[in-house]
Order: C-alpha cells, then sequence, then structure tokens
C-alpha cells in the first residue's frame, strides 16, 4: 500500500508581469504512481511554477486545507480518496480551484452522473510533458483572464464617475 506524502517544492519563482512581480502560481500535483508524480512535479517547477506533491487523495485533501492553490492536478484511481472523490470535496467546500484530470480511464459514467464535476481540462495517459505544460498553461492563463476581468469590473464599481460609464459584460 502507498503512503500518504507531500512534497513541498522549493522557493516560488517570481514571474514579471508589465513590470510587476508576483509569486508563481501554486499548484498541487496528484498521483498514485509515485513515478509519474515526480516527474510532473519536476517539470513543472523547471518551468517556474511553485508545486506540491501528494500520492493519494487524502494527502491531496490535507494539502488543500492547508494550503492555496491556484491549480489542481489530480489522477482519478488512487487508494484512500479518488480523483473523483477529491473533486467532490473541493466542489462542496466551495473552493475556487480549477482541476485537471490526468487519467488512464475517463470516469464517464461518474462525470455523467455528476456533471458539477468536470474538470476544465483532461489529459489522458500517457501524456507527454510538453502537453501537460501547454495544459496548465492554457487553464492558468484563461484562470487568470477571469479573475483581471472581474478585479477590473470591481475597481470600476469604485470610482466616482461610474455614473457616465457602461459596464461591459462577459458571457
Amino acid at each position: 500500500m502507498i503512503e500518504s506524502i507531500l512534497l513541498q517544492a522549493d522557493r516560488p519563482i517570481g514571474i514579471a508581469l508589465s513590470g510587476k512581480t508576483r509569486p508563481a502560481h501554486r499548484i498541487l500535483v496528484v498521483d498514485d504512481d509515485i513515478a509519474i508524480l515526480r516527474l510532473n512535479a519536476e517539470a513543472l517547477k523547471r518551468h517556474g511554477f511553485e508545486v506540491d506533491a501528494a500520492a493519494d487523495g487524502a494527502a491531496a485533501w490535507q494539502a488543500l486545507n492547508n494550503q492555496e492553490y491556484d491549480l489542481l492536478i489530480t489522477d482519478n484511481r488512487m487508494p484512500n480518496v479518488t480523483g473523483v472523490e477529491l473533486i467532490k470535496k473541493v466542489r462542496s467546500a466551495h473552493m475556487a480551484l480549477p482541476v485537471i484530470m490526468a487519467t488512464e480511464v475517463w470516469p464517464g459514467e461518474e462525470m455523467t452522473l455528476y456533471p458539477w464535476l468536470q474538470p476544465v481540462a483532461t489529459l489522458l495517459k500517457p501524456y507527454d510533458i510538453k502537453q501537460l505544460l501547454v495544459t496548465v498553461r492554457e487553464v492558468l492563463h484563461a484562470t487568470d483572464s477571469s479573475r483581471e476581468i472581474t478585479a477590473g469590473q470591481l475597481d470600476w464599481q469604485n470610482k466616482s464617475d461610474t455614473a457616465q460609464r457602461i459596464p461591459i459584460q462577459f458571457l
């Protein structure tokens, strides 16, 4: 039986955006295959992400309750807590966290029964590191863009000349 582990990343790397520096995106990677877990975590770290890794859903749930993450990448078939069960916990706790499911077998029946569990992206094993990195960047870019729009709308609402402006709504 694989013991629950949590591997912690080194210090975050700052990323410069338009002259501003902000911490790297923090990602939690979950897989019971230790070789895949380490390969994914190391590849993400080498590309500037701050990464924590958990060997099963139970360790991941504990990490999610102790730390904020920008993205969750999870396998499905794992001991203790499966990927689908982990997503159920995340959604039930109202965590605004995008999820990428990286799995050999798509849990189609469960996703049909619980459509609210749909991850934002799926990687079917075997996938390569390039596919992982492209998917992660696309998901984080979409998440960052929606956060910027929301922050911009909040800034606009706080300005004194709001009566003369017409808000733009993105659907």
